[in-house]
């Protein structure tokens, strides 16, 4: 289809990938993990994130607490904010890499292969990034709902549920593996507009042609 330009793709995969980053920055830093309330306090709502813990009730209203000790956290958050932070990294430099690998952008105008390579590696460092943003949301997912059904506990002890920086951190590390495809995809495109129309006008195919025709008119 004609709108379907390799420079419509590039530009699609820009805005993804950026989307995507600034969404994991967010999730990033934001104390919205992991919530927990009590059915004996109900005036009470605790959120914890990867860096402070924080405690809403109605008469002071947010109270945040930054952690004291990094030893002293579950190795799932100790993991989460390495690997966040090298997804943040990550998706910043897939970005300045693939910027100057645009059709459009007047950086190496002079030199296509180095624009190719410039997309692929953004498109890989994209990847990198979804990936290393997907794996941290996932691992906390799964130790709360571990931590959640453990018969261990009593019942009437409250539990850590699902925050709604899970679900934003889901869609930050789909949206950097889809921005990163696309970056593979319009380089394809490029590949394909730069590629032989069709291979029959080659000379050899010619002659094939018309020595087939001959052969069957004999």
């Amino acid at each position: 289809m004609a709108f379907l330009t390799p420079i419509i793709m590039q530009r699609t995969a820009l805005f993804v990938t950026f989307g995507g980053l600034v969404t994991s920055l967010i999730t990033t830093f934001l104390p919205l993990w992991k919530t927990m309330n009590s059915e004996l306090n109900e005036v009470e709502n605790w959120y914890s994130g990867l860096w402070h813990a924080c405690l809403y009730t109605e008469e002071v209203g947010v109270q945040c607490k930054a952690y004291e000790s990094i030893m002293g956290l579950p190795m799932d958050l100790q993991i989460s904010r390495v690997l966040m932070l090298v997804s943040v990294g990550t998706g910043g430099f897939a970005l300045l890499a693939a910027f100057p690998g645009l059709e459009g952008v007047g950086m190496c105008v002079r030199q296509p292969g180095l624009k190719r390579r410039l997309l692929i590696l953004g498109g890989v460092l994209s990847w990198v990034s979804g990936l290393t943003t997907l794996a941290p949301v996932s691992l906390v997912a799964y130790t709360t709902v571990v931590d959640f059904w453990d018969e261990g506990f009593p019942d009437v002890m409250p539990r850590w549920e699902y925050g709604e920086a899970m679900f934003s951190g889901w869609f930050g590390g789909l949206a950097l593996v889809i921005g990163g495809t696309l970056f593979f995809v319009s380089v394809c495109m490029v590949d394909y507009d730069q590629s032989p129309a069709s291979v029959p006008h080659s000379p050899q195919a010619k002659h094939r042609t018309k020595h087939y025709l001959k052969t069957e008119v004999l």
